[in-house]
This record gives C-alpha cells, structure tokens and sequence, in this order.
C-alpha cells in the first residue's frame, strides 16, 4: 500500500468552480461504458466547468481503491485502523472482492483527473472538517458524475461542513458528537446488499453513535438501524428509526456510507470488515446491488376506481377485502353498506331489517374498467347490533381457487340475509363457492355451493371476521370473528357471562373464541373438494373426536383458536405460514385489577395453537376472570400455560391448549408492552412500570389490517413490480393513518411462530402514502402477479360506500440494481 504525505486545504476563500484540464477520467475506473450521468435528486452546489466522460478500460485493468483520510484537525488512531484494515480487506477474502489500494492525505488528488481517474472508488476515512478546497471538492463532484464510488467511514460525515453536495453525498449530518463507545443492537434490515447479506439480524457490537439532523430514510436506502433502546444515545435522538448504514446513487455515481467505525476495535471485527467489504465491493463496481428498493420518489400511489355514479355502487361498495386472479385481475368485495340515500331498516319487526348488499367488483388492468360482478342480500348493512346501532356481518371475504383461471370459482364468507332468524336473534354464516364466467367477469349465483355454515348471534354488534387465504396444499383458511360485544367488560377482557338474549350470551367470549366447540373466534382450515364438501387436513388444533370431559366437544375444522376479530389473514405459499392480525377490546390504558389494555394483535403462526383470547393477550399476559353471579366481582388471574373455560356458556373442553405468545402488540402506550411479573408469572399492569418491546408502534383509535408478505418473483418481466430487497418482508398495517402501524416488518426464523418478536421494522407511510391526497383508512392490501401492490381504502364514516373509498394501486419505477451487469469492474488485483 501507497502512501502520500498530509496536505491540508486551503481556506475557502474566493470560491470558484474548477475544472480538469484534460476533461477526461483515464480508463481504469470502470469495467464497462459507463452510464449516463443521472439528474441528482439533490442539486449540488457546484459543477466542473467541463463535462467528464469514462471510456471503456483496456483489457486487464486492475480494482484500484483511494483511502482519503485527510483532516482538518489532528488524526487518531481510529483512522490508522481504518487504512489497515481497507489494505487487509482488498489482499485477502473472496476473489470477486479484491483491490488495491492506495492511502493518502493530499486532497490535491481530486484535482488529477489522471490519477483519480485509476480508482474505481474513493474511501474517506476523514477526521472531519472543511479538507477540500472548491476545486478539490469540484474534482470530487466529476468523478461521481462520471460514474466513480465513494464510502463514507464514521467522522466523514463531518466533512465538508458547508457544502450542500457533498451533504447529499454522505446523506445526513450528526446533530453533534456521538455517544460514548457502547455496545448496541444494530437490525440489519437489507438482507441482500454486499455489505449486508452476511450479517447476523441482530448485530451486537459496541461503537461510537452518532444522531441525525434529519432522517435520510426514503431519500437513501438504509441498509442498517441501530436499535435505541438498547443503548444510551446522545441528546437529541432520533427514535426508532435511526440509520445507521445507507447507500444511494448519487450524481451518477454510487455512495455508501456508515455511520460506525467510530473505534480502533471495530476494524479488528469479522462482521464489520465483511461490512465494509460489501460497500467497497458495491461502489467499486466489483458487486451490483439495489440502492433504490426504498427511495420513496421511486413509487407511485394512484387510484385506479372512479367515484360512484349516484345512487350506484357501479365502481365500488364498502370495500372489505380483495384478492387478485393470475391473469392480474383484482377481485374486491363490498360488506354491505350502501351510500346515505338508501335508507336503514332497523325494525326487527321488519323483514328487511339490516339488509344490505354485498357487492363483488373486478377490476382489470388491462383495460382500467370495473365490472360489478354480482351481489348477495346480506344482513350487513347498519341497522341491527348494539341497540340497532351497527352491524359487522355481511359480506366479509373473497378468495379464488387455486384452479380459478380454468374453473372460475370463487369463494366467498359471507351472512345471507334469507338466514336470519329475527326471533331469536341468530344468523347463520356460511363459506360459499361460487363460479364467475372469465369472458364476462359476471357472478353466477345460481352456482353456489354451500361448503361450510355455522349460527352466529346478530343480537349484539360485533367481530365477525371475514379473511381467507390458500396454502401451498390446497387448504383453506377462513377466520372467523368472536361475534361478542364490546360492552359489558369495561374494554378488558369480553368474558362477562350474564348479558344474553334468549338464552345465548353476546358479552362472553368463552362461548365463542374460547371455545373448542365453536367456529366463531377462530382461524378454520379446511380441504376444498371439487364437489362442493370438503375434508380435514392433518395436523389441526383438533381432530373433532376428542373424548375429554365426555366426547364431542371439539371441532376438527380449527386450527387457531382464542383470536378477537381477524379481519385479514394471508399464507406465505414459500413457507405456508399463517399470518394473521386482529383488533383488541376497547380499554384506553390498563388495569392492575383486569390486565392489560387493549391490545391489536399481528401473529406469525406455524403450527396450530390457541393464541389466547379471551383470557390472554401480548406475551402471554393474563386477564382476570369474573365472577359468575358477580361478574363486577374479579376472581383469579388466568393462566396462560394451562388455560381453563369454567364459563357456564361453555359446551367445549374446560382444559385448553396452552396459550402461544404473539408476534406483534399494541396498545395506546405504544408497541410490545411489557411489565414486571411477580412470581406467578402476572405482569404489574402499572403505566409507570411498563417497557415497549416494539418502540415503532403506537395505537389510539386503532384496528390491525394484517397484509402479505412479499415474495420476489425474479422470472417476471414486469415493469412495476417491487424489487426484491422487500422479499420476505411482512407488512403490517392499520385501519387508521395517524401514529398505527403502516410498516414492513422482518422476523427470526429461530423464533417465528414461537412467540417471537420481530427483529426489524421500517415504515412505508410515504410509500403507502397517509394523510389527505393519500389512503387514509387501509382496508385491505395484497400483491398481484406483477408485483405491484392493490389497496382498499375504505373511505370516511362507517358502514356505507363513500365517495372516497376506492382501490389503490402502488407500481415501482427505479429500475434494477446497479452497476449495470456490463459496467462491472475487473475483479483481479495486484
């Protein structure tokens, strides 16, 4: 390794834009033609007077790397660390990611368009400070114009202070110094950058932690956040999403920068050598990798369906779910509710009390035009409920057959108007297979065939559910809501045995959900038959042929039981694990004599189980039970390891299944809530004592809206499609666009499924725009085959169509990973 003697800069006196006198970086920077210069996203402050080109290298031209590491105060040992190991790096290793390198302090190197031209990347190890001069710095701007690397190491980005190109450069500024060295959790989020792909999910290491005046995230990529909450950061921090390794390309070039490296140890770890190999390997066109996955300009959000034409719901109903069909059509089904000029029967005297109209729409790309394809008479519009006040039922899910493109099945879950019995209160939900005809995208409803029914109570709003999804086998998943009041339990647990009517309870969720003989408040998973039946697949919570406490008192189809109201469910067909989300009872904080507050629910489920309510909820933190002649009287704490329903509305198994932890909660304080337990495992439940597992969340007025998780499909042409730096990433999201959740989440494959949490989160609020002009009330949200995502936004108010409530479509439009396939650089060296 070469090195040149310090130089410092000359005062920024008398600016002036300079110019290479050659006009042209010599051949050895890169391994191709090099692209055009792209337009900066963030103009620079100054440009070469002339415009620098890059012709193609001759044949055996050798990886070169620039370490700068001039600086306008006193160099440390960090930086001597640093040299060595970036020497290290490019002799030993993989052979794709070998260099030579040379070290210098002079910043007179960037105004040798001969010699800068040799590097392939640039990396500056400075101690901060204003080091180059206008010239310098214009030299530097034309060699990333030209298509050249920069990486940016800890302290660089306090380099050139003043100057707003080389800001967009590195990114962000440090509000200040950073913390002293301390060992913290970094999530690496980018499980497919060079820099990153080898890295632990959760990286523990110690260094020095800088804050940002700004987060840069959605303007660069960031590859990397460290986690607060494991660490002490210096004031002013930044919060959850604090980055701390980002990449993006820049002025045509492509910068990386990391904000650790702040300590002489950190140049001796694997894992951080391995880090800045993969930059160096990306910016010096060794490697190619995908800096653009998460540039929110790179997205595009665009309503596809018009507003109804009056007194019609010719383009849409009260959107609940979608699903899309191979050929790229989309699906979407309207509960119920019809616009404000169609009147509201609420006489249960009345035969037409609560109809509604469940509306199936499909909407084809390829044409941009809306075919309503059928409707059902539901009971589902407002009038019925809590004293005739709303009703959730009507038509609750859509699902296609694995077949569909050759059969042209469609299933739907919905509550038929023609079933309820007004007497006593009751209606009957079923899971029907309907065919559409593919040439006219009209419903036939003379084909139905009743798969599966089940009673539910309408007397009292609410929960009924309504999401389904296939898996890799041919099994159906249907959720089911707990068809129980929010009332009579103060918000926490829905387990008050006394209000009824007629005999059957609608304030005890231990009838329902906790129940083992019932299908209400349950994930059901069933096999699809061609003839219309179906059949149990193995491996359910039960067979139906338990004999305990008397036989008969399970029911086969279940595989989740103790689940609130779970509106969206998905099947990741790669792994066939069940993601599912549902919404919490309606308690504002929580209670040392009740338990927690209302918890929203997001699980990752692998296997069947129970998962809790209405006796557990979060991590397992337990309720208290109620008295059965006093239920304002509290009895004792659940237990969440050996549950048992001692509920007179009971007619199941009093000992359940163990209670499997969840994945994701929150509540109005905020996301993973935890206490301190005493030692029978029961939580404080006291606000002042709690801890936020998951600091990315926070609740309110607050319904989950559980979505896909994202699987990349690289043999796909399409124009629009997601990159794959999403692949395998589970997005979660919320009802309501204030502070709930609209994020893309990754969890361990060690623990998911297993009551562990997620390892990674980032929001997608800019890219699934929020807030007015955007999608203010998530509905719904799958991927089609294109890759592009499909939204449902429910529009305002509830329980009608609405002028807002519309489909979405969000296409991505940054292109590939970069360098191009023909510009990467040699990969042998000297």
């Amino acid at each position: 390794m070469k090195r040149t003697p310090h130089h410092r800069s000359r005062s920024r006196t008398g600016f002036a834009v300079a110019a290479f006198g050659a006009g042209v970086l010599t051949a050895s920077l890169l391994g191709g033609n090099p692209a055009a210069a792209k337009p900066d996203p963030d103009p620079p402050s100054a440009r070469a007077a002339t415009t620098l080109s890059l012709p193609s290298p001759p044949g055996g031209a050798k990886v070169r790397v620039l370490v700068f590491h001039g600086s306008a105060t006193a160099e440390s040992p960090t930086v001597d660390a640093g040299i060595a190991a970036v020497e290290s790096i490019g002799l030993t290793g993989p052979a794709a990611g070998r260099y030579r390198t040379e070290a210098t302090a002079d910043p007179a190197v960037f105004t040798d368009a001969k010699r800068l031209g040799t590097y392939n990347a640039v990396v500056f190890l400075t101690g901060g400070g204003d080091v180059l001069d206008p010239a310098q710095e214009a030299g530097l701007e034309a060699y990333m114009e030209a298509g050249g690397g920069f990486v940016g190491v800890h302290e660089a980005a306090r380099t050139e202070p003043y100057s707003g190109w080389f800001t967009g450069l590195i990114g962000a500024r440090p509000t200040g110094a950073p913390s002293g060295t301390q060992r913290a959790v970094v999530e690496v989020g980018d499980r497919q950058h060079p820099a990153t792909k080898s890295l632990p999910l959760e990286w523990k290491r110690p260094d020095k932690w800088f804050n940002w005046d700004r987060n840069p995230s959605g303007t660069v990529h960031t590859v990397a956040r460290v986690r607060e909450s494991s660490y002490q950061p210096a004031a002013t921090p930044n919060g959850w999403d604090h980055p701390v390794s980002w990449c993006r390309d820049y002025d045509g070039g492509r910068s990386f920068y990391t904000a650790m490296g702040g300590t002489v140890d950190s140049y001796a770890e694997t894992d951080f050598r391995d880090h800045l190999r993969g930059a160096i390997a990306w910016t010096a066109r060794i490697s190619r990798a995908d800096c653009k996955a998460t540039i929110d300009a790179n997205y595009t959000a665009e309503r596809v369906t018009r507003p109804n034409q009056p007194g019609q719901n010719d383009q849409i109903g009260e959107p609940h779910g979608l699903v899309a069909a191979p050929d790229g059509r989309i699906l979407y089904i309207g509960r119920g509710g019809a616009d404000s000029s169609v009147p509201v029967v609420t006489d249960w005297n009345n035969p037409d009390i609560g109809k509604g109209s469940g509306e199936i729409h499909v909407y084809d790309p390829r044409t941009g035009q809306v075919t309503k394809a059928g409707a059902l008479a539901v009971f589902g519009n407002k009038g019925g409920g809590d004293e005739l006040i709303k009703n959730e039922e009507g038509l609750l899910g859509i699902e296609l057959d694995p077949g569909f493109m050759t059969n042209g099945w469609v299933y739907l879950h919905y509550t038929p108007h023609s079933r309820i019995d007004r007497v006593e209160h009751m209606g009957e939900r079923r899971v029907s297979r309907f065919t559409l005809d593919l040439s006219t995208n009209r419903l036939d409803l003379a084909s139905e065939k009743v798969l599966l029914s089940w009673p539910v109570q309408i007397h009292s709003c609410c929960h009924a559910g309504g999401g389904m999804a296939w898996d890799s086998k041919g099994n159906l998943y249907i959720a089911t809501g707990d068809t129980n009041s929010s009332g009579s339990s103060g918000g926490y647990s829905g387990n008050n045995p006394a209000p009824n009517f007629r005999g059957v309870s609608f304030a005890d969720a231990r009838r329902t959900a906790g129940n083992t003989n019932n299908l209400n408040g349950k994930i059901l998973r069933i096999h699809p038959e061609p003839d219309g039946t179906y059949t149990l697949p193995a491996g359910n919570l039960f067979t139906g042929q338990e004999s305990d406490e008397g036989g008969g008192k399970t029911r086969g189809e279940i595989y989740v039981m103790g689940v609130r109201n779970p509106a969206r469910i998905s099947v990741d067909r790669t792994t066939d694990i069940l993601y599912a989300g549902w919404v919490g009872p309606d308690a504002g904080a929580p209670s040392t004599t009740w338990g927690p507050a209302k918890y929203d629910t997001f699980a990752a489920i692998t296997t069947a189980g129970n998962h809790g309510w209405p006796y557990c909820m979060g991590n397992k933190q337990p309720y208290r039970d109620r008295g059965p002649l006093d239920p304002a009287k509290p009895l004792g704490w659940y237990d969440c390891d050996a549950p048992k329903n001692e509920s007179p509305n009971n007619d199941g198994l009093v000992h359940l299944p163990p209670v499997t932890g969840n994945t994701i909660w929150y509540s109005p304080q905020g996301g993973g809530v935890d206490y301190p337990r005493n030692a029978d495992g029961v939580p404080s439940y006291k606000q002042e004592e709690q801890k936020l597992l998951l600091p990315w969340l926070k609740g309110g007025g607050q319904a989950t809206m559980n979505g896909p998780l994202y699987r990349y499909d690289a043999a796909s042409d399409s124009a629009v499609k997601w990159p794959s730096y999403w692949d395998g990433k589970w997005f979660v999201g919320d009802f309501y666009d204030g502070d709930q959740p609209r994020h893309a989440v990754l969890t361990d494959p060690k623990t998911v499924g297993k009551g562990g949490l997620p390892v990674h989160a980032e929001s997608l609020k800019k890219i699934v725009p929020v807030g007015q002009g955007g999608i203010r009330n998530l509905m719904d949200w799958k991927f089609a085959p294109d890759g592009s995502l499909y939204v449902l936004d429910y529009g305002r108010g509830f329980f009608t169509s609405h002028p807002d409530s519309a489909l979405w479509r969000v296409t991505y439009k940054g292109g590939g990973p970069t360098p191009a396939a023909d510009q990467l650089a040699r990969r042998t060296a000297q």
